[in-house]
């Protein structure tokens, strides 16, 4: 009998060995079932902000998706990062402008506020401020003489508010930590991760880069106390795991790093993450998807992400939570038949609205984007999703 159960051990942990890395901390299963679209509004991509400078002069004259630049004005685009207002307003960080530092120095860094009608489908921009740095806080040089950020300066990707009513946002050249005050203008130096350096960064000096160009703090969660944040990189660190994200942790009254660090697999190593929000003291909602878009795109994804670790495998235990391209529409509110898809290259934002509904938008990628519509620049979009469960989470998340 003892030989017959180590030979079905053996053939168990065969068959558990051989199975994808998907599998891990049994995060197919949960109960949370098929999230259901509650909500849809959109914001037509050739949005732009009124009487603002012209932008786009380094893209090339296109067209693209059928639209053509330089643009006289500068577009309300690229949502990368969201803040609730909880007054039916939201705080969106659009990102670096048209994705990467050679093309976007006239790309002026915005955080827009902006106000979702799920009624009429439409969304109001209702103004904004833009990112700078008139204490020169910034060590290295900056693209324009008045110190108004660009996209050449950083690639804001991620933003919390914190109990201050400042702002904290996670850039991708850095990797750097970035706090402002509730105008946009920059607090302190740029906080760097040790050990994290991306290709872009401005203190490399000849050294090698840590990780990929663009692949620095795509997530950042604020901790329900307020005390703590939580920025993940969206890229894998030399010499860790392929598709191993490192989730740190930041003490904000220290100003440091505490050392803490939790480790998000990918459910592959092409896989990127889009965003991130705590639901409690352990548990986070993290946006994972593919590369691809329209009927390319097979993998947008809201994990729960618990940082206790149950099966002990080192990983964070994973929960899937919405497949974003299977979400139920029984009363057609997405305009799509009776299963919405979001079928999006960037989705770069999730928000708790309460214990059982999500919002979550696009980045747009102006112009170049066209996952709704082959051939036509993609809108930014703000759904609402109704989870199959309740997430019980902290009621000082929804704060």
């Amino acid at each position: 009998m003892r030989r017959t159960s180590i030979m079905l051990g053996a053939a168990v942990l065969t068959v558990a060995l051989a199975l994808p890395a998907a599998a891990h901390g049994g995060h197919e299963g949960g109960g949370f079932g098929r999230a259901t679209l509650t909500g849809f509004a959109s914001l037509p991509a050739e949005t732009f902000v009124p009487d603002s400078e012209p932008s786009g002069a380094l893209i090339g004259a296109g067209p693209f998706n059928g639209i053509a630049a330089p643009f006289a004005d500068q577009p309300v685009q690229g949502f990368s990062g969201i803040v609730d207002r909880h007054d039916g307003t939201f705080d969106v960080l659009s990102d670096n402008g048209y994705g990467n530092k050679a093309n976007s120095a006239d790309y002026l860094l915005r955080v827009h506020r902006i106000k979702p009608d799920t009624r009429t489908g439409k969304i109001e921009v209702l103004g904004g401020f833009h990112l700078s740095d008139p204490r020169h806080e910034v060590p290295f040089a900056l693209t324009r003489a008045d110190r108004v950020l660009t996209g050449a300066d950083f690639d804001v990707e991620s933003i919390v508010r914190a109990a201050d009513g400042t702002y904290w946002a996670g850039d991708e050249f850095g990797p750097f930590l970035l706090h402002f005050d509730a105008e946009g203008r920059l607090l302190e130096a740029p906080v760097a991760l040790d050990g994290v350096r991306a290709p872009e960064n401005p203190h490399l000096d000849g050294a090698q880069p840590t990780i990929g160009s663009s692949k620095g703090f795509e997530g950042l969660a604020r901790s329900v106390d307020g005390r703590r944040l939580y920025p993940l990189l969206e890229g894998t660190v030399t010499g860790d795991t392929p598709g191993d994200l490192r989730f740190s942790e930041f003490d904000l009254r220290k100003r440091a790093y505490t050392g803490k660090r939790y480790v998000y697999r990918l459910e592959s190593p092409s896989h990127a993450i889009g965003d991130a929000v705590a639901v409690d003291r352990h548990r986070f909602l993290v946006i994972e998807r593919d590369g691809g878009q329209g009927d390319t795109a097979r993998f947008k994804r809201i994990y729960l992400a618990d940082t206790r670790d149950r099966d002990g495998d080192g990983l964070m235990d994973k929960t899937l939570v919405a497949d974003l391209l299977d979400i139920a529409d029984p009363k057609g509110v997405g305009g799509f038949g009776e299963t919405f898809r979001f079928p999006f290259q960037t989705i770069e934002d999730v928000v708790l609205l309460d214990d059982r509904t999500l919002a979550v938008l696009n980045d747009n990628n102006f112009p170049f984007s066209s996952g709704r519509t082959p051939g036509e620049a993609d809108d930014n979009e703000f759904i609402t999703i109704r989870l199959g469960s309740r997430l019980h989470a902290d009621p000082r998340a929804f704060r």
